[in-house]
């Protein structure tokens, strides 16, 4: 196919599968529903976790996985205010034991994962973990996953285990579908600026409706800051798909004070429960039947 034809297709492809979101009123590029979008990512959370359990890397320190939770669950029950359908998503979160790697992310369904670097690294408060928890779940509410799955799916990067074992050793070995493989290219696909500002607004409220501080919104950013530059020593994912300029700062600070009465509110706040399970068992079955019926 000639590069015009590619560029036509995508033309094409990018129009048919514009439609406008709910929950921000702007049109995103949507080729793949947010039900499949849901579907394709349990198989490939699974994927991409159950190595790192063999290799006991998942939820190995009690104490951090605790901290964790507690955080999500209070934000992931003031999610599903924002979005009531959301709560039948199956909602869970991971610790991945990687020091050198700052990040977290949220997959379409609400599948999260953070990696102990970004807790090592950037040592945030209760308060700042929430504020990047809460961008995470915002970015699954504002559909901005399956809108980036969609992106890569029209591209075609990274499509295939091997294209994704070339872009980084941790996929290596993996053999999923399109759908699948776009689902986890989607993770290191850096969201557009509207999609980060969209994400920053909405996960800054849903964190001072839990009760944690919003301006450590702010504060979290200049830590990010700090040790984004650059010695090679650590591997700062999440600064290199939620870019943290001066500016963003600036908007976050301007968007404290609204924020504040809900933090400040002394009305109790609610927990979603997680479940207990420690390990993937009870969604890797389902999860690799449902892989092997589409292949």
């Amino acid at each position: 196919m000639t590069r015009i034809s590619i560029a036509l297709l995508s033309v094409i492809l990018a129009l048919a599968g514009c439609q406008t979101n709910s929950v921000t009123g702007r049109q995103q590029l949507m080729l793949v529903s947010e039900s499949t979008a849901i579907s394709e990512s349990k198989v490939a959370y699974v994927a991409m976790l159950q190595p790192l359990e063999k290799a006991g890397k998942i939820d190995s320190n009690p104490e951090t996985v605790a901290r964790v939770r507690e955080i999500t669950s209070r934000l992931i029950a003031q999610a599903i205010k924002y979005r009531p359908e959301t709560q039948k998503w199956d909602w869970s979160v991971k610790v991945i034991d990687d020091p050198k790697t700052v990040n977290a992310w949220c997959m379409a369904g609400g599948r999260m994962a953070i990696y102990t670097g970004l807790i090592l690294q950037i040592k945030p408060t209760d308060d700042e973990l929430a504020q990047v928890m809460g961008h995470e779940i915002s970015h699954a509410l504002a559909k901005h996953t399956t809108e980036r799955m969609s992106r890569a799916l029209a591209m075609q990067v990274g499509l295939g285990a091997l294209a994704i074992s070339q872009h980084d050793s941790r996929y290596a070995g993996l053999t999923l579908t399109g759908a699948q493989a776009a689902a986890i290219v989607a993770l290191e696909l850096p969201n557009s600026r509207t999609a980060e500002s969209e994400a920053d607004r909405i996960g800054i409220e849903l964190a001072a409706k839990a009760g944690y501080d919003p301006r450590a919104a702010v504060t979290l950013w200049e830590k990010m800051a700090k040790i984004g530059g650059g010695d090679g020593k650590s591997r700062n994912d999440f600064l290199s798909t939620h870019p943290a300029p001066v500016k963003r700062m600036e908007t976050l600070a301007a968007l404290v004070p609204q924020m504040l009465p809900y933090y400040e509110d002394k009305s109790p706040r609610p927990t979603f429960p997680l479940r207990q399970s420690s390990n993937l068992r009870d969604v890797i079955s389902p999860a690799l039947a449902l892989a092997d019926e589409r292949r």
